[in-house]
């Protein structure tokens, strides 16, 4: 089986790959689409040292066009409502579904799951929909228990670790600035 991961940056895809390397799949491909990140700046940064990692860890990354706007689209005055990162979510996990069914894959999943600050359970069941949506697997993984073996293999390679999840509304949180 084929499995497409989507991975939203780097140090958090550490972990899930050398997991899913001991896995039933035979082949697993990342798809770094996050629009969501914002300014192009540090997308770009992100995109950067995915593509350092994904030399060190042999794996084949696609990177999908950046599609800001299509993220601002979703969140349009819903910055300030609890489910604007579900909205996130769901947009990105919905592109990778379609890009797995697309280009043949059985299943997919994110490195989302790594993630002590993310809502495991609101992640499994919009992918669980958009799954069945697809005609797709989505292989669930509690990828957190590696989080901070994730983070420490990224401090030791140098890589970038960001302190917000990527959107403007996380980064304007983040610095306290409202």
């Amino acid at each position: 089986m084929k499995l497409l991961l989507h991975i939203c940056c780097g140090p958090c895809a550490l972990y899930p790959i050398k997991k899913l390397a001991n896995s039933e799949f035979k082949e697993v491909v990342g798809y770094y689409y996050n629009p969501n990140i914002h300014p192009p700046s540090e997308y770009k940064r992100r995109r950067n040292v995915l593509r350092t990692a994904e030399k060190r860890l042999g794996l084949t990354v696609i990177y999908p066009d950046y599609r800001m706007e299509e993220y601002f689209r979703q969140v349009a005055l819903k910055e300030d409502s609890p489910e604007r990162c579900g909205l996130c979510w769901r947009l990105r996990l919905r592109e990778t579904a379609r890009f797995a069914k697309k280009n043949g894959f059985q299943a997919f999943t994110t490195t989302l799951l790594i993630s002590p600050y993310q809502d495991h359970e609101v992640i499994k069941e919009l992918a669980g929909d958009i799954a069945e949506e697809e005609g797709l697997g989505f292989y669930y993984a509690d990828f957190r228990e590696g989080f901070r073996a994730s983070q420490q293999d990224a401090k030791e390679a140098d890589m970038y670790r960001q302190k917000y999840c990527g959107c403007v509304f996380s980064e304007l949180e983040r610095a306290n600035v409202k």
